[in-house]
């Protein structure tokens, strides 16, 4: 019953998520509308979010008839240094959402009240410990914008279509929804543009079912963890995964990541918000891990999860100080210039913990190719550092069709051996692509876990062996295909074959007879 009303309340957000977007698509590129969709619903979020905790504090009380936002923004003043060391930020009560929604067909100067709304809020956080995660926030939702419409009227119209269409929108009280409303539309929206833009959507979209399979592999035997940490975090699906799976308080230090798009690293932080993550529990920096990571004082991490951008190029060799960057350095040799994926991957192990478990997707040249990436393969299986190499389906990820790995790591192994799973007929599919269902999930889970040999699904492998594959990582080195084809018995096909031989031969006389007859 309770998965019913699930459902019923996902579809619904869904449908309505869907018709604003078609509603106010118009001029404007479906991957650009997302800013707005999703800045609007972070607006409402932190609006909502902040009125409850108020709220519920006078409640509590007794003086049940209070409601913040009915208090003049001179009464609300006197809260705001307790607000901003609580909840990192401060929203006056005219500044809040459903009051500026109210008046907004109204104003003339719609756009120039929001642009104020959104810059008091970032400036509330100013000398605060949250001031990190408020900065810049609102960036990417330009009110101002010709891409909203030509004039300030016709820009304002739309900003009136979309702050109803967001405030329309059912999402209750975020506690009392059996879905996680807020998250879940950001999920859709995301998926939603990453599958139809197609251009930079699939970029840094990981599918829900892979960073699922991700986060249960590095929990094993895990009821919590101290930090989860993404190197190339996107907008943060992965290190979410976490909090939807053990609960956010099992995450016990919080969610630490860093993202090189300026847009993206402000998804990211907006969806920790929209999921209900308070500032002092994530840490996301903006910049490249590879060359400037933003995280040495957090380091190690227990559980390291990540989909890393696919052969990028990046400074490598050309860079003298990289070869010595304890990073990278145990290896010997620094991933090629044109394909920074192992880059990733020593980076990831560097900062792991020892008791902790990486997960990440990598794709297949990386295993086998030779050169720089076969010595730092050598590096990996030498030192034991592989714990399972996993094949997964093809057309799993938004715009691309490549049959993609995903490399587990760890630093405390017990055998001297690594696992290989190929699980690529692990999947339903789903029109033109394939999804992995929870029973998917499940299986290759639990046989990572047990570390079984299973006949054409998985083998565990001695290093020697591996060595002597000049340490190819593939997959189907390892473990053999299942031959489908029909096995044919060669003698009884043979005795077939006489017996028709046989049979045309008397039917052949017996034609000639009826011939012969005929023709006297």
């Amino acid at each position: 019953m309770a998965n019913n009303r699930k459902e019923q309340e996902r579809a619904e957000l869904h449908r309505t998520i869907w018709n604003i977007a078609d509603d106010l698509r118009g001029s404007v590129d479906g991957w650009d509308f997302k800013q707005y969709v999703l800045g609007m619903l972070f607006y409402r979020y932190i609006s909502e979010n902040l009125t409850n905790y108020i709220n519920a504090g006078e409640w509590e009380t007794g003086n049940t008839t209070f409601d913040y936002a009915k208090l003049s923004d001179q009464q609300a003043e006197q809260a705001r240094p307790d607000l901003v060391a609580t909840k990192g930020f401060f929203i006056l009560p005219g500044e809040l959402f459903e009051n500026v929604r109210r008046n907004a067909a109204k104003d003339e100067n719609l756009n120039e009240t929001l642009e104020k709304v959104f810059k008091n809020i970032e400036s509330s956080a100013q000398g605060y410990e949250s001031e990190d995660d408020f900065k810049g926030l609102f960036d990417d939702i330009d009110v101002n914008s010709n891409k909203l419409g030509s004039t300030v009227a016709k820009r304002n119209e739309k900003l009136v279509k979309l702050m109803n269409g967001i405030g329309e929108m059912k999402l209750g009280d975020y506690k009392d929804n059996s879905i996680d409303a807020f998250g879940d539309a950001y999920e859709f929206l995301m998926s939603m543009y990453a599958s139809n833009a197609g251009k930079s959507g699939g970029e840094f979209f990981t599918p829900q079912e892979v960073s699922e399979l991700l986060a249960h592999l590095t929990l094993v035997g895990k009821t919590e963890v101290n930090k989860v940490y993404d190197p190339a975090c996107g907008s943060g699906s992965l290190l979410l995964k976490f909090a939807k799976i053990l609960g956010k308080e099992n995450v016990r230090l919080g969610f630490f990541g860093q993202e090189i798009n300026l847009t993206t690293y402000n998804l990211c932080r907006i969806n920790m918000f929209l999921h209900d993550i308070d500032y002092d529990k994530f840490d996301i920096g903006h910049g490249d891990t590879l060359t400037d990571p933003l995280h040495w004082d957090d380091e190690p991490f227990e559980a390291i999860v990540s989909n890393p951008p696919y052969s990028i190029r990046w400074e490598g060799d050309n860079n003298p100080l990289l070869i010595n960057d304890p990073r990278f350095s145990p290896a010997g040799v620094l991933a090629p210039k044109s394909k920074a994926d192992l880059a990733f991957i020593m980076h990831s192990l560097s900062w792991l913990a020892t008791s902790g478990t990486a997960a990440i997707v990598c794709f297949p040249g990386i295993l086998y190719r030779g050169g720089a990436e076969q010595k730092i393969r050598k590096y990996l299986i030498d030192n034991n550092y592989v714990d399972c190499v996993i094949q997964l389906p093809d057309k799993l990820f938004f715009g691309t069709s490549i049959a993609t790995c995903i490399m587990v790591l760890k630093k405390s192994k017990k055998e001297n051996s690594t696992l290989f799973i190929d699980a690529s007929r692990e999947f339903i599919k789903v029109t033109n692509s394939n999804k992995l269902t929870d029973e998917n999930i499940e299986h290759i889970v639990s046989v990572y876990s047990e570390r079984n040999n299973v006949d054409y699904f998985s083998r565990l492998v001695g290093n020697g062996e591996i060595a002597a594959q000049d340490y190819s990582l593939s997959v189907s080195t390892y473990v053999a295909q299942e031959d489908k084809r029909e096995v044919i018995d060669i003698k009884k096909l043979n005795a077939e074959i006489d017996e028709i031989v046989a049979r045309e031969d008397i039917l052949r006389k017996e034609i000639a007879a009826i011939i012969a007859e005929i023709g006297e």
